[in-house]
């Protein structure tokens, strides 16, 4: 059985910003990466605004892969700012890493002039089931993240839910 291009599974939303979280400004990225993700297949069940804190992040996380999606993204707090903790929550959450999708993203969003997204200390990596993408919190970062990812993700989410095995 082959998942169909329509619906390559569930994902979840995790953005990072102190400001958004404590209501100071609204939440404009979680939306775009929704429509972006919507646009790719996927069944998003939610975005969530967190603060930059490792806990919160990790928790958010954790919430994401214990809740079965498919794919969690997480937009934001990558760069190297003592305020950008996503990678660092992310590394306690990961199970296996894929520093190839991560290389590609930061390679593709520097070619792409999104300059946080070049310097960006975003991980990818595996938790359970789960493919856990770290974007750099730019429009241009998400936007070049997302063209890169689309013709990665069916393959990945595919060999993580075992659907190509015999």
């Amino acid at each position: 059985m082959e998942r169909s291009a329509q619906r390559l599974g569930r994902a979840l939303v995790v953005v990072v910003d102190d400001r958004t979280a404590q209501g100071e400004t609204e939440d404009s990225i979680g939306p775009l990466v929704t429509e972006l993700l919507e646009e790719a297949g996927f069944i998003v069940d939610g975005s969530v605004v967190v603060r930059a804190d490792t806990v919160e992040i990790r928790n958010a996380l954790n919430t994401a892969v214990i809740g079965g999606v498919d794919l969690v993204l997480t937009v934001g707090g990558t760069g190297v700012s003592p305020r950008d903790v996503t990678p660092d929550a992310t590394a306690g959450v990961l199970d296996r890493p894929i520093p190839g999708i991560g290389e590609a993203l930061r390679s593709s969003g520097l070619a792409a002039g999104a300059i946080d997204a070049g310097i960006s200390r975003g991980l990818v990596g595996v938790s359970g089931s789960t493919l856990v993408v770290n974007l750099a919190g730019s429009r241009a970062a998400v936007r070049d993240g997302m063209a890169t990812l689309s013709a990665l993700l069916p393959y990945v989410i595919e060999e993580l839910s075992g659907l190509d095995e015999d």
